[in-house]
């Protein structure tokens, strides 16, 4: 044993902590003795207590070490019988260590396993711990090994052998280039001159010799070109399969990103903010000349040209409608394309989405372009210059604004408006005009290059061609048709228009079949350039051609240009800014900075207020009202109809029988419409009066138009409940079948009502009689005034037929015509001519003011007859039967105006009410109209400062996104 520290240990646990074994720190023996005990010491130390220990048991043993070949000498005092023992026992011997060393390497391992995996706990114990900083990585990064795989990805990755097979062969391009060179010096070096020795067939076989080697050298030219040409072809198919990879991954993000794993606000894209602006910009009429010079890709071209086919190849989806031979672009369309998960598309103004990989939302779309298309046109007119405002998006769709505009014509054709032509071209130079738009120019390829009418316009607004991307579409066509094709090399290589450009290029939209698919159009326009002698001659580059092309393009050059001219609009509107901020300051510096809509919502609730201070009006003063109005419109029928043919009546029981039946007969046919007329009446009056009324401390002025216009509107639109008519005429005759008069109050109601009837009637005829006669003589001399002749002839017959009446107190109310021949007689024998027609005009004044004159006389004297009344005016000569019919008219007037005014408070006023707030609801939907009620400069100026302000703020939150960007 050796010993360590205070304690002994066994060589065996020494071994099991030897350095060899890699742990850089001591381990306590002791901890390791028990274990080495029960391995080794019942070999070694419990055989034999008083046995000294051999030498051999310090050595070290392990599985690399090599056993001792010779035993080791005795020790010194032991004797050679033990000596003689182990050389007899040398093969037991050896078994036994054989055995002991297995022993050992079993404790060996145990121990080493302990040691090694404590040592692991305390190494990782001292690691600091790093799950606090897991909110560096982004969510999406510990799930993407659960949404992509991998080793999928890996396997669609092409093999290092495959992209070798798609190189060239370049050591067979080198051979053919050691041709050429070779083949160009001995051109260039000559030929020697023949010998006079050689002869002709040398010659001969010589020219043919070269002229082989030329056929070869094309052969081998034309061999190297197809090469180069199924090269890139292959590498292009390989591009477009990775980008389809691509695609698929980005689509799987987006989605995971779309679904909210990140758990926070998803921010909007570059496109989208940059095309609210352009919206808002579309709207925004400013009067301080900073114009919208913000880029946007205006699309341009001949009618029928196919513009609107190569910006759906670019949108990726049928979108627009179309028609053969026909306009069916007839306003400005703005599409905002961006990438997203879905294909969809929506409009600006409508929150539905649209899935453009169904058919039948395909198909809606379209149908709902066309609609707003012909909705913006106005009557009498072609096309609109009104935006409509559209969104697509889609996985690998290249993020960019574009305008389609209506094709350019040459002619006005029937069905169109006369200024068609004139209006579509100020459309394209409005948008065209715009220092900053990328030109989109559309050229048909099938027709002649002179027919073009666009390249010219084209050419005019953008000179240089500095903003210029020319698109020559189909192409299958015109390869066919033309039979030059240098034609179209001088096309794409802008020698052949006048016009200048960025860049040029070639597609291919279709077959020209309404129901292609863009996944067939693409397919198609792939094989065609393919195969195509244009591009295998070298007239088209390789870059020139497909939409794809054109689309990484335009998006390129749309970019650029913002990222140019974005910061200098934006320095502009914060120029307008501070103009329109003070003129406000000088102008309305009390005032909030209220736009349109902000101010309709604060009459909205003005106008609310005003309706429901109508269910606060008393009920005392909507019968007070309602009575009044109502005998107002009736008091005339029962003077004239009902009150003066009875009192013409000799005796009570005629009276009161036309009274009845003149009373049924009003009740059944007039009373009842008559009492609606004046409750609706009624309730405009008072709801006009309240909101004229209506001036309180915030009280604007700017909302007399609007407040007229809704009331107008809520009146036209309020219609009276018809089914209240019948219940209202059976009250009314059951007023009017009353006769029973039950106290004196009642009664002397009666004779007040009746006076006051009388006298108001009595006073209106004597202006008549005024009217009719002229001045008297007072005031002829004080106010020096004079008779007309009618007048002179009037009063003539008036003092005539007065001189009658003294004579018979008692007339009827007509004149017999005997009667008109005496009088006109008299007046002839005065001198005075007069009509008959006059005498009895003039006589029913007369006879009217002689009769009310004779019943307030009679209403007075009635004052006292209650008591008669309560008798049936028995042993009476006093009949009151007018003050009767009176308290009756009255009765009913009351019961009446408290039926009315029942149903104005329970029904007609919260109908009123409904009807405001629906006016309210549509005028607040019509962006006209309130334009037309609510104007002035002070509405303006906060309209445009409001529009300011938020293009300058998009605007900088566009441009620092931007900027985050690069």
């Amino acid at each position: 044993m050796l010993r360590v520290g205070s304690r002994v240990a066994c060589t065996a646990c020494r071994n099991l902590v030897s350095t060899n074994m890699g742990v850089r720190f001591r381990v306590p023996l002791q901890k390791l003795h028990p274990l080495s005990r029960a391995i080794h010491h019942r070999y070694s130390a419990n055989a034999n207590p008083q046995r000294p220990p051999h030498r051999t048991a310090a050595r070290h043993f392990t599985s690399m070490s090599r056993l001792p070949m010779r035993p080791a000498k005795p020790p010194p005092g032991s004797g050679g019988h033990g000596y003689q023992q182990q050389r007899n026992f040398w093969v037991a011997r050896l078994a036994a260590r054989l055995l002991r060393l297995r022993y050992i390497l079993l404790g060996s391992a145990v121990g080493g396993g302990y040691t090694a995996k404590k040592t692991y706990e305390e190494w990782k114990d001292l690691l600091p711990d790093f799950s606090e900083y897991n909110w560096v990585i982004p969510d999406f990064i510990w799930e993407l090994s659960e949404q992509i795989d991998l080793e999928k990805l890996a396997k669609a990755l092409p093999e290092i052998e495959e992209i070798a097979k798609l190189l060239p062969d370049m050591d067979k391009i080198g051979e053919n280039f050691t041709f050429l060179k070779s083949l160009l010096s001995s051109e260039t070096s000559g030929d020697p001159p023949l010998k006079a020795t050689d002869s002709p067939a040398a010659g001969t076989s010589e020219s043919s010799d070269k002229q082989y080697k030329k056929s070869s050298d094309r052969e081998k030219l034309d061999q190297l070109q197809e090469e180069l040409l199924r090269t890139q072809m292959r590498y292009q198919r390989m591009l477009e399969r990775l980008e389809k990879e691509n695609k698929e991954l980005r689509k799987v993000v987006l989605q995971k990103d779309d679904k909210g794993i990140h758990q926070r606000k998803v921010k909007k894209s570059l496109i989208d903010m940059y095309s609210e602006v352009l919206d808002i910009l579309s709207d925004y009429d400013s009067n301080y000349n900073t114009q919208d010079h913000l880029p946007r890709v205006v699309v341009v071209g001949d009618q029928s040209a196919g513009k609107t086919s190569v910006l759906e190849m670019i949108a990726q989806a049928r979108i627009f409608p179309r028609g053969s031979g026909e306009m069916m672009t007839r306003s400005p369309v703005k599409v905002t394309l961006s990438e997203g998960p879905h294909h969809v598309a929506m409009f600006k103004d409508s929150g539905r989405e649209f899935d453009l990989s169904k058919e039948e939302d395909l198909a809606a779309l379209r149908h709902e372009i066309e609609l707003r298309m012909r909705k913006s046109v106005k009557e009498g007119q072609t096309v609109s210059p009104e935006t409509i405002s559209l969104s697509v998006k889609g996985p690998g769709i290249q993020r960019m604004v574009l305008v389609d505009l209506p094709g350019v014509i040459s002619t006005v054709t029937a069905g169109m408006a006369a200024d068609t032509k004139e209006t579509i071209f100020s459309i394209s130079k409005a948008y065209m005009q715009n220092p900053n738009a990328i030109i989109l120019c559309i050229q048909d390829g099938s027709v002649d290059a002179e027919r073009s009418i666009v390249t010219d316009l084209v050419s005019q607004m953008d000179p240089q061609g500095k903003r210029t991307i020319f698109v020559l579409t189909k192409v299958d066509l015109a390869e066919k048709n033309l039979a030059s094709p240098n034609r179209i090399q001088q096309i794409v290589e802008g020698k052949l228009f006048p016009m200048k450009a960025l860049g040029y290029f070639a597609v291919v939209t279709g077959k020209g079949s309404s129901g292609e698919s863009i996944e067939s159009i693409k397919d198609y326009e792939e094989d065609f350039f393919q195969n195509s002698r244009l591009l295998r001659e070298g007239m088209l580059k390789a870059h020139q051609v497909t939409t794809k092309n054109l689309s990484l393009a335009v998006s390129d050059c749309f970019w650029k240009m913002v990222r140019e001219s974005v910061e200098q609009q934006a320095d502009a509107f914060k120029a307008s800014r501070f103009n329109l901020e003070t003129e406000w300051k000088n102008n309305y510096p009390r005032l909030r900075e209220l736009d349109r809509n902000e101010l309709y919502e604060k009459a909205k609730n003005e106008i609310l207020d005003e309706v429901i201070s109508l269910s606060q009006v008393t009920p005392k003063h909507w019968e007070a009202i309602l009575q009044k109005k109502l005998w107002e419109r009736v008091s005339t029928h029962v003077i004239e109809n009902i009150y003066l043919p009875a009192a013409q009546t000799m005796n009570s029981g005629t009276f009161n029988t036309t009274v009845d039946i003149k009373l049924k007969q009003w009740t059944d046919k007039q009373l009842p419409h008559k009492a609606l007329e004046v409750a609706w009446e009624t309730l405009q009056e008072e709801f006009a009066r309240f909101m004229a009324e209506y001036k309180g401390k915030d009280q604007d002025d700017i909302f007399d138009k609007l407040k007229e216009a809704v009331k107008d509107e809520s009146i036209k639109r309020h219609k009276w409940n018809e089914m209240a008519m019948d219940s209202l005429r059976v009250i009314q005759h059951n007023a009017l079948e009353d006769r029973s008069i039950t106290d004196k109050p009642q009664w002397d109601a009666a004779i007040q009502f009746m006076e006051e009837t009388l006298q108001s009637r009595l006073k209106d005829t004597d202006s008549v009689i005024t009217d009719m006669v002229g001045p008297d003589w007072k005031q002829r001399w004080l106010g020096w005034t004079n008779r007309t002749a009618e007048q002179h002839v009037r009063n003539e017959t008036k003092n005539e037929l007065e001189r009658l009446l003294k004579l018979h107190e008692d007339h009827t109310a007509y004149l017999a015509n005997d009667e008109v021949t005496t009088v006109r007689k008299n007046l002839e024998g005065r001198g005075v001519e007069v009509d008959p027609v006059l005498i009895k005009d003039t006589w029913h004044q007369l006879y009217r003011r002689h009769f009310l004159q004779k019943a307030l006389a009679h209403c007075n004297l009635c004052k006292r007859g209650f008591y008669y009344y309560q008798r049936h005016f028995v042993d009476s000569e006093l009949e009151c039967n007018d003050v009767v019919l009176f308290w009756r008219i009255q009765r009913m007037l009351g019961i009446t105006a408290n039926t009315l005014r029942q149903q104005l408070t329970n029904t007609e006023v919260r109908r009123l009410e409904k009807n405001v707030k629906e006016v309210l609801e549509d005028f607040g939907e019509d962006t006209e109209k309130k334009m037309q009620l609510i104007t002035g400069r002070r509405v303006q100026l906060a309209e445009d400062l409001k529009k300011v302000r938020e293009i300058q703020e998009k605007l900088e939150a566009f441009i620092e996104a931007l900027h985050k960007e690069k």
